[in-house]
């Protein structure tokens, strides 16, 4: 996404291509480095870099490490060498190093690299923030990446793109699901011979962190990495499907144990391998909300809408019924408008509140939301007006058999004027009111980005009093299924668009 001050060009760019070169892992010694580098989080002097240590003997507890920190990929004009560092069994044997705002240029590239044990790991590229003047500021926008799902050529073309400040990665980083043939993208998977680690759906903090492994063997994601800074959010698949404060559509405790077990585990391998900052001491591993300010351009406010304060999804299948058997679409409604249901919670609405009001005040005319799920109103299409039934019947019979009656069922529902997506902000719409109230209040009106539909939008946001409030982009997934492969055929696009305003 690149902007400007005059006009907003290249937006979401998650697209296509082919992959790019990483460098090869180093596999003399006693360590390798088989899963790249990465760099996070950056600011005006500095950034989080990681890596993982491999080593040759498991039962090492302990590896030096020294990061390496250059004006030039040959590394003839190093401005950084920290030393001391270590990569830990206790970590996985990630290494994770914050220059703590010191050595760096403003809005400048550098190249780093590790070394262990006399192995050099690839090389890196980071750019740090702007610290004035800004013409321009270039951002990937990516989510969703379902290993078994496809190939991850989204992330070759990233790697090549002659300037990018940052990938703005919006979650669903990683999928929990297993290696059984009626899993989750495992249709796609075994054609492909992209079959999840470990097979089994993970739920432990060894799962997890097998999980992340697998997935940053992917060399295109790794040259992705490379390439440039990620800043980061989970979604719900770095712990469970359809997750929330309390749980998740997909854990069940009777067999899976305690969920925030379950989520303290995922927590701590996301720690692990990506390159983020660690939550501050005494704070909640859950509050990764914080701020990105390119120069005097635009500032960049990451929150979380998953784990800190989400009220629990409601259900298609537990509509209430009247009496009469048919769903009570008043009774709905009014649990659907319930004023405690929220995403965000008072303490984050009010950081983010604050934050955009700041960057205002210090002069960057624009403000972005990096956001995971969708924000406008968008109410389920009456697919029976669009296409005639005899169509309707044939295009349904040519889905698996899983998903008939899921989308048989989301026909009829969608006829009452349901909405589309209850996990998105459509589940939370008094907690939405009172984000447009905040983003009033602070006198701005935010792009919006968006990811976890698998598809891309376009939307202007307004609030109940009709008011436009904020832009929209959605990005599509890098490899994870859009609702559309189910229904081949059916213009689904034009028909969501059709029945709402706002898209």
């Amino acid at each position: 996404m690149t902007l400007d001050r005059r006009s907003l060009l290249g937006l979401l760019g998650a697209g296509a291509a082919t992959p790019a070169v990483a460098a090869q892992a180093a596999h003399t010694g006693q360590v390798a480095f088989l899963h790249g580098v990465a760099s996070g989080d950056p600011d005006q002097h500095s950034a989080v870099f990681w890596t993982r240590v491999t080593p040759t003997d498991p039962s090492v507890g302990e590896i030096a490490v020294v990061l390496e920190v250059a004006h030039d990929a040959s590394f003839s004009a190093t401005v950084r060498r920290s030393t001391g560092l270590s990569a830990l069994a206790e970590r996985d044997f990630t290494v994770k190093h914050d220059l703590d705002g010191q050595g760096l240029e403003p809005g400048r590239e550098y190249f780093y690299r590790f070394i262990a044990n006399g192995v050099t790991s690839p090389v890196g590229r980071v750019r740090t923030l702007a610290a004035n003047a800004t013409p321009q500021v270039n951002l990937a926008v990516v989510s969703c990446q379902l290993y078994p799902g496809g190939l991850f050529n989204a992330y070759e073309a990233i790697s090549q793109l002659e300037r990018l400040d940052a990938v703005v990665h919006l979650g669903d980083y990683i999928y929990e699901y297993g290696a059984a043939a009626d899993d989750y993208g495992m249709t796609t998977g075994a054609a492909l011979n992209r079959a999840p680690l470990p097979p089994h759906e993970i739920v432990s903090l060894a799962d997890y962190r097998t999980r992340h492994a697998q997935y940053k063997t992917d060399p295109d994601l790794q040259a992705a990495h490379a390439r440039a800074a990620f800043i980061c959010v989970w979604d719900d698949h770095e712990v469970a499907n359809d997750a929330w404060m309390l749980g998740a559509e997909n854990h069940q405790s009777a067999t899976e144990g305690d969920f925030a077990t379950r989520k303290a585990a995922a927590m701590r391998a996301y720690y692990e391998w990506m390159p983020i900052r660690e939550a501050k001491a005494g704070g909640l591993k859950e509050a990764i909300n914080r701020s990105f300010h390119f120069g005097d351009l635009a500032s960049l406010h990451m929150v979380e809408t998953r784990l800190l304060a989400r009220a629990e999804q409601m259900d298609f299948a537990n509509i209430p019924k009247a009496a009469d058997g048919r769903p009570d679409l008043a009774a709905f409604e009014a649990q659907r408008q319930d004023p405690s249901r929220d995403l965000l919670g008072a303490d984050q609405r009010r950081w983010l509140g604050e934050a955009m009001s700041q960057s205002k005040a210090a002069g960057r005319p624009w403000q972005i939301l990096g956001n995971q799920v969708v924000m406008a109103r968008v109410k389920g299409p009456n697919i029976e007006e669009m296409v005639p039934p005899a169509q309707l019947a044939q295009m349904i019979a040519g889905l698996p058999a899983e998903y008939q009656p899921q989308v048989q069922a989301a026909i009829q529902l969608f006829k009452l004027g349901l909405p589309f997506n209850l996990d998105s902000w459509d589940g939370y719409p008094a907690g939405r009111e009172r984000l447009y109230e905040t983003m009033k209040q602070a006198g701005v009106e935010p792009i919006v980005l968006a990811g976890d539909s698998h598809a891309f939008w376009v939307n202007e946001l307004h609030d109940n009093g009709g008011q436009r409030r904020a832009v929209e982009f959605g990005t599509s997934s890098v490899s994870s299924p859009s609702p559309g492969d189910l229904v081949a055929g059916l213009p689904l696009g034009l028909a969501l668009q059709a029945a709402n305003p706002e898209i």
